[in-house]
């Protein structure tokens, strides 16, 4: 530790307040020894569940919930949505990273969406192409042990015979009643009697489970380039879309090296651009400078090094990151050296906040902008957008985890991006299409300026962790911009801490919008969201920093979901946060 961040350190810690902490959980951790699944339903995870006492191992599991998730969480996941998966092999030592996200058809230009008032939010002009199905399919075929036809049997069960609609799902339908009722092709399968399903009622999706059957045959070929792809195309040129044949015939999924740290002896792993992974990372370099311990647990210090770390984190983000097939040279290995981390760190004053979003860094020179930049009035950037809803946000991506008997990690977070994508159904297909398209600048000179055939910066960023060598933690959230700051805080409960799982997920988070926000028109809302649960004065510390809390009944961290492996017995201990059908299954 430098002496400029000691000094720091101590004034974090003697301006923290005595907290009472949570010392026992309200659900428990579950805690087995030969296969776990954690996800967004039980019915997913139970899919999962299946696939392992068969003898499948956890690329098999993983991708049999996913496609079951695809059901029982229309609103976030599904054939027509987007993934990132990461993968630890047990017999080889190494993390292994698959990029499922698809990319803008080629008619998709500034200029053309420019012309029509910018990215809508839903309809046919918000979807880009499609990844997940080809994403799924690679992870079978490269590291699972089953053909794809029997990692898919549940979820083509599923949709032939059909399942009960939960409370969460019911609640997410009506809310979305507005979307969704605008497409026939969606309401012929989830509505009825022209009003949304309410709960207890059974959906069954015989145009899904025909679509399944064609990928479980032959793979993603008919999803892109066979009959599903010709139905899919025809459907979105019927209804005034732009994606083409020759569109999803282009695309392929592909493997990449992941991006990690070493955060105190952990390494810690996340997904490379085009997403966000990095960003958590960062943010762990910099506040590793400082005595986490010792300035006490979500005291009004140890949120507010948190907070300002990730700040810091997300306007390198904003400023460097997108599709790397399309923006030349990211400094990725700048980015995560602890060098740049130092002088990030540098900048971090404990008594006050950053306002708005700070001035990015410049990691090729390990140089970053003094204290007088970063807590110069933030620039004006929009801010008439709807207020931020973090119960809608975790609602709008899913995530699993799975580990299995020889301590295979797989973690896996898959997203139509807003509740519903698009809001349409492929009629025929049964499938809803994404919204990715709302996450591109039409700004021509950003990063992430939307060009024909290129790769949003995603927000989805699975991780998983290793620790002396062998299997510690794999975990991920929903969430948007949310996801790194609610992993990080998890991450930091058991890493730093020593909590048990269920209990690191119960604890509360803060989390920051001070920069730039992923959705168009990517507004600086420069707020803090903070849980009424904490002490007051936590509350009071935090304020009193400059930070504008926005006071939420919020519990637990995110949506977090997360699997541990014992380091001496290798037992498997799994939880989830308090939030909608999440669930853990094990045997």
């Amino acid at each position: 530790m430098t002496k400029r961040a000691s000094s720091f350190a101590l004034a974090f810690i003697l301006s923290a307040p005595m907290l009472s902490a949570q010392t026992s959980s309200w659900r428990p951790t579950i805690v087995a020894q030969h296969g776990m699944v954690a996800a967004g339903h039980p019915l997913a995870a139970e899919a999962g569940m299946r696939m392992l006492k068969a003898g499948g191992n956890a690329v098999d599991a993983a991708i049999a919930t996913w496609a079951v998730q695809g059901q029982v969480e229309p609103g976030m996941t599904g054939l027509g949505a987007d993934m990132f998966v990461l993968i630890y092999l047990a017999k080889t030592g190494e993390v292994k990273f698959i990029n499922g996200t698809g990319f803008a058809a080629q008619a998709a230009t500034i200029d053309f969406y420019k012309s029509k008032g910018g990215i809508p939010d839903e309809g046919p002009l918000s979807i880009s192409v499609p990844g997940a199905v080809g994403g799924a399919a690679m992870a079978v075929q490269k590291y699972g042990s089953k053909p794809l036809a029997d990692v898919l049997a549940p979820a083509i069960e599923m949709a032939e015979q059909g399942f009960p609609i939960t409370e969460n799902l019911a609640r997410g339908l009506a809310g979305s009643r507005k979307k969704l009722e605008k497409y026939p092709s969606t309401t012929k399968i989830w509505f009825r009697n022209a009003k949304p399903l309410e709960m207890g009622d059974i959906l069954v999706n015989k145009d899904l489970a025909r679509t399944l059957r064609a990928v479980a045959a032959k793979g993603a070929d008919p999803f892109y380039r066979g009959d599903v792809a010709k139905n899919t195309a025809a459907f979105l040129k019927a209804n005034g879309g732009i994606i083409t044949e020759a569109d999803l015939a282009s695309y392929q999924p592909y493997e990449d090296a992941p991006v990690h740290v070493n955060y105190r002896g952990t390494e810690v792993y996340e997904c490379p651009p085009n997403s966000q992974g990095f960003v958590m990372l960062e943010a762990l370099n910099i506040i590793e400078g400082f005595d986490l311990k010792a300035m006490g647990h979500n005291s009004a210090p140890y949120l507010h090094a948190i907070t300002e770390s990730l700040k810091l984190s997300f306007a390198d983000r904003n400023k460097y990151v997108g599709d790397p097939k399309f923006v030349a040279n990211i400094p990725m290995k700048a980015l995560l050296s602890k060098e740049y981390a130092a002088a990030r760190r540098a900048l971090i004053d404990p008594n006050r906040a950053i306002e708005g979003e700070p001035a990015p860094g410049d990691p090729l020179r390990f140089r970053t902008p003094t204290a007088a930049v970063a807590y110069a009035a933030p620039r004006p950037l929009p801010t008439t957008v709807a207020a931020f809803d973090p119960d809608e946000i975790l609602n709008l991506t899913t995530y699993l985890a799975v580990v299995d008997k020889d301590h295979n990690m797989v973690s896996i977070t898959s997203s139509l991006l807003s509740g519903f994508g698009s809001g349409m159904v492929v009629d025929g297909g049964g499938f809803f299409l994404n919204d990715r398209m709302r996450y591109f600048y039409l700004d021509p000179s950003d990063v992430n300026s939307l060009q024909p055939g290129k790769r949003t910066r995603q927000t989805i960023n699975p991780a998983l962790a290793l620790r002396d060598g062998k299997p510690f933690v794999v975990f991920g959230t929903p969430g948007s911009d949310t996801q790194p700051q609610t992993q990080l805080q998890f991450f930091l409960n058991v890493a730093e801490f020593g909590m048990p799982v269920q209990l690191a997920l119960e604890q509360p988070a803060v989390i920051s919008n001070s920069f730039r926000d992923s959705y168009a028109p990517h507004a600086v809302l420069g707020k803090l969201l903070t849980p009424n649960v904490l002490p007051e004065p936590v509350k009071s510390g935090l304020a009193a920093k400059g930070h504008k809390l926005d006071l939420r009944d919020v519990h637990g961290v995110g949506s977090v979901k997360a699997i541990m492996v014992h380091p001496v017995t290798g037992a498997l201990m799994g939880g989830v946060s308090p939030t909608g059908d999440s669930y853990v299954m094990a045997w």
